[in-house]
């Protein structure tokens, strides 16, 4: 047996991790914002729980349909397959998007073609993450 002292890891602390700011209220129906820019907004109030980033900023969003009698279709893509949210966060997402006043039904669609890449990523994203072109 060695006598030498045994290393300790130093592992960070939860939180030293980048916490999710809360989500934005959704605007309601009389606020005068329209069918789309309130589910949009429902969407920011998702994220990403690995990065502190909305999947709309984030680009994860492909498709958002919305019809007059307030059925919302999506087409959306995680940053991986191999993400730990990828059975959640679709149902998280239909979830926020219901809770939008005028929303009738929602449907979300997972896809991976095209496979997500950090292009898609708004300015913004790009700015919260510190990552300049």
């Amino acid at each position: 047996m060695d006598d030498k002292p045994m290393q300790r890891l130093s592992l960070p602390l939860n939180e030293d991790k980048p916490s999710t700011p809360p989500a934005p209220p959704i605007p309601d129906a009389d606020s005068g914002a329209s069918l789309e820019e309130r589910v949009i907004a429902g969407l920011r109030g998702v994220f990403d729980p690995e990065i502190p980033v909305n999947i709309y900023e984030l680009g994860l969003i492909y498709d958002l349909k919305i019809d007059p009698s307030g059925a919302v279709a999506i087409r959306m893509t995680l940053t991986s397959p191999a993400c730990p949210v990828a059975g959640a966060l679709p149902s998280e997402v239909q979830s926020r998007v219901l809770a939008v006043p005028g929303v009738a039904s929602a449907k979300v669609e997972l896809v991976w073609d095209p496979p997500w890449e950090m292009s898609r990523m708004s300015e913004e994203a790009r700015l919260q993450l510190g990552l300049f072109d």
